[in-house]
């Protein structure tokens, strides 16, 4: 959809005399238009959501919200908490970094075994040490990379030394792992950082392994950003503590190799290795379309640029109202 993307913003411009945009500028408008729409997904399935609930909005094929839903849900994503300081367990972990909305954390008690890759296969965990079969592994337990933070599932045990999985989450050599049951699990249950004192005070209130809690916040380094510290602190084993939480959009860039097309534009490769589309439904190509264009405008200082985009835009959204 990118290229789509660019060529039409070209041809708008082009056509009107407006001026030109360079690939790189093109990457970071399209980053930000991309942004935009994600997070006004939010705010208009909450205006769905509140029309239903004032019985003025469509069901099956008219439901409008269950489609900004389903975008929404698109974007979820699992990471396995990780200590803030490698090699240290502590209940003080650090989030993932290119998460928007923390939807919960889960605390999984029931570790069944853990070690370290010692063959890198594609969707295999492979441990010459391990024994898998002996300790319990099946079927659905969830798989922790304890260095990186990804999460996969068992989908079958091919050996006391090998798993398949239904994500490639080991990469390198000696990355560590840890597998645990699926069964017990506790939702860790979100709290202020006032909140969590005043339970703490007291041995009836205070969390515990059967109902845990986490405050975000108390970071102390730019580089770890926002972190979950989790009650009792006895929770800290790796790969024990897995949030489910929606992403960011991964950031779009339109790759290129430096040899001129037959218009004069630089030949469009989507096989370089940092290339990546937009990760929003085909039907937000115009909007995409519009947003760049508004930002484009703004740069080579062509107001008519933004006020055609910024009408189109104003009546796309009339139309979905």
């Amino acid at each position: 959809m990118i290229n789509s993307v660019r060529n039409t913003v070209l041809s708008v411009l082009n056509k009107n005399n407006y001026g030109y945009i360079s690939p790189s500028d093109f990457n970071l408008f399209a980053k930000q238009a991309q942004l935009d729409i994600f997070e006004n997904y939010f705010y208009k399935y909450n205006y769905y959501i509140n029309k239903e609930n004032a019985r003025s909005s469509g069901t099956e094929n008219a439901d409008i919200s269950k489609s900004y839903s389903e975008v929404i849900e698109s974007f979820s994503s699992t990471f396995g908490l990780m200590q803030s300081v490698y090699g240290e367990e502590s209940n003080f972990m650090y989030l993932p970094y290119d998460y928007y909305l923390i939807s919960k954390i889960n605390y999984y008690p029931n570790k069944l075994s853990s070690g370290v890759v010692t063959t890198v296969t594609s969707n295999r965990l492979v441990d010459a040490t391990a024994t898998f079969s002996t300790d319990g592994v099946s079927s659905g337990n969830i798989v922790v990379n304890t260095d990186t933070g990804a999460v996969a599932y068992v989908i079958s045990v091919v050996s006391e030394t090998e798993l398949i999985l239904t994500v490639d989450i080991f990469k390198t050599l000696t990355e560590s792992y840890s597998i645990s049951t699926t069964t017990g699990i506790r939702e860790v249950e979100k709290v202020s950082q006032n909140k969590i004192f005043l339970l703490n005070s007291s041995n009836i209130t205070a969390p515990n392994v059967l109902y845990p809690a986490y405050v975000i916040g108390g970071a102390t380094d730019s580089f770890i950003g926002n972190t979950a510290t989790i009650y009792p602190e006895t929770i800290k084993s790796p790969g024990s503590v897995i949030a489910e939480y929606i992403r960011y959009p991964k950031d779009p860039k339109w790759t290129y190799i430096d040899v001129p097309s037959s218009d004069g534009e630089p030949l469009y490769d989507p096989t370089q290795s940092d290339f990546q589309d937009f990760e929003l439904p085909l039907s937000d190509e115009p909007s995409l379309v519009n947003k760049i264009l508004e930002y484009a405008g703004m740069s080579i200082r062509e107001i008519e640029a933004v006020k055609f985009a910024s009408s189109s835009e104003t009546r796309e959204d009339i139309s979905e109202k």
